[in-house]
């Protein structure tokens, strides 16, 4: 099955040129190596290829040496860079709300970034996952979108706001001290997820809207801009199978329960679309295990588990059947 690409404002390149060039490097160079026209960087709603993005940030990173490369470029990222979404981010009540309607209005941003808030009890899990890139590696645009996130949080609570926790799921870098201190605190890695854990109560507090007239009209622009820009079920599918595969269930059942249709209607779009929900989860899940085999030092049970693999051996089956070889034969391969 063909991968879509997916598309990005510039604006999450706000700031590339000139912080590249503090480095002593070439931005320019960097930017047409991965087919990328500096013109596009003039205009911060420009769409542009979420791949080339993933591909630019990885390539400066090495190219530099810099493991801290995307937190460098989050460290100069201000509220406005999010556009008129953030008009409307600074007129709800609270931090909470902020987020909610952040994750309604994220296709806007990226389409390729899947937002999830889960409440557990006296604090909030804020999920942020990519949609996999083939042969693409991810960790600087995880960082990124991790350490945007964080930027506004503070921005939404206040200055000196820290989160619990910090999780990423690959392998931590040689010298973790550029990341504590840009989130204050040790990030985990080698985690099940990529995210935030935050106090509730800090999401809570209220917040004081200083121009609410400027919040309706921006609110009225998003809606309109999200009604232009549907997208088809099997996108949805994609995004759904992301967030439903750790928790082992993800049926053609349950997605089509999710986007409120019977599992016969799903298979009728999908087929409208020429795709089939079989295929679309092996899909998910070869991308999925590569990044997770390439990237981090996960035990293979619990990368099964976040394949939605309720046992190993189910696992080693697809494995070997998709891949045509054992997950430890790939590694050693991967490795070589």
């Amino acid at each position: 099955m063909q991968h879509v690409d997916r598309l990005i404002r510039s604006a999450s390149l706000n700031g590339y040129v000139e912080l590249v060039k503090s480095m002593g490097r070439d931005p320019y160079a960097f930017l047409r190596g991965v087919g990328l026209s500096a013109r596009l960087l003039e205009n911060p709603e420009t769409l542009i290829p979420s791949r080339a993005v993933r591909e630019l940030l990885e390539v400066t990173a090495q190219a530099t040496g810099a493991e801290d490369f995307a937190l460098r470029l989050a460290a100069g990222r201000k509220f406005s860079n999010l556009g008129p979404i953030s008009l409307v981010l600074k007129e709800e009540p609270t931090p909470r709300q902020a987020l909610d309607t952040l994750c309604r209005y994220l296709k806007l941003l990226n389409t390729a970034l899947i937002t999830h808030i889960d409440d557990a009890g006296q604090a909030v899990v804020i999920r942020e996952e990519l949609l996999p890139t083939p042969r693409l590696a991810t960790r600087q645009s995880v960082e990124l979108a991790v350490g945007v996130m964080f930027r506004i949080l503070r921005e939404l609570v206040g200055p000196q706001w820290r989160p619990l926790q910090i999780c990423f799921t690959h392998r931590p870098p040689v010298d973790a001290a550029p990341h504590r201190a840009f989130f204050g605190r040790n990030p985990m890695f080698n985690q099940e997820f990529n995210g935030l854990v935050c106090a509730a109560a800090d999401l809570q507090m209220p917040r004081t809207p200083d121009n609410p007239g400027a919040a309706r009209f921006a609110r009225d622009y998003l809606d309109a801009a999200l009604q232009r820009r549907g997208e088809g079920t099997g996108a949805a599918c994609r995004e759904l199978i992301m967030a439903l595969l750790p928790g082992g269930r993800c049926t053609a059942q349950q997605v089509a329960r999710h986007l409120g249709m019977d599992r016969r209607t799903l298979h009728r779009h999908l087929g409208v679309e020429g795709q089939v929900f079989s295929a679309l989860l092996n899909q998910v899940r070869s991308e999925l295990v590569v990044r997770h085999l390439r990237d981090s030092d996960l035990p293979l049970g619990e990368v099964a588990g976040l394949l939605g693999f309720s046992a190993p051996s189910s696992f080693g089956h697809w494995f070997r059947a998709a891949f045509g070889c054992s997950v430890t034969e790939w590694r050693r391969q991967a490795a070589e």
